[in-house]
């Protein structure tokens, strides 16, 4: 399925598909997030549950993708537009995509997380999520180096 969105000079459309893992690792890189290893991202991408491929005509500008087990836990992650087409809409078609999967796939009951690298907590709350905060819940991390 493509959606399409259209900017003065580029037209953008989505595409349901896991990036190739070049894709990936450059796209994350260019908008700040952490540097992954190809084999990492080889087994990551072919393991997730859902991806989208933002293009600007046929040319990969943006990734979003789900993990998690598909039953009880989902979590939105790898959400990354490239710095020249940052701020024209993009991060929030793949949001909207994404959402899109969760609510059609996800059981009730399911468990739906993100950790936000970059951008504000507001942009996140339009598509229903909560911080979570201290003493109820504490968000964590181990980055395997």
């Amino acid at each position: 399925m493509n959606f399409s969105s259209r900017s003065p000079a580029m037209r953008y459309h989505i595409r349901e598909e896991v990036p190739d893992a070049t894709v990936y690792i450059e796209t994350r890189l260019a908008a700040g997030l952490s540097r992954k290893s190809p084999e990492a991202a080889a087994i990551g991408l072919k393991n997730g549950l859902f991806s989208v491929v933002v293009y600007a005509e046929e040319i990969p500008v943006g990734i979003g993708r789900v993990i998690g087990d598909g039953g009880c836990f989902f979590e939105i992650v790898d959400i990354a537009v490239l710095p020249p087409h940052q701020k024209k809409g993009l991060g929030h078609m793949i949001m909207e995509r994404l959402m899109k999967f969760i609510h059609e796939t996800a059981p009730a009951t399911a468990y739906v997380s993100l950790m936000a690298d970059h951008g504000t907590p507001e942009f996140y709350r339009r598509y229903g999520f909560e911080m979570s905060l201290p003493p109820q819940k504490a968000g964590m991390f181990l980055r395997i180096t």
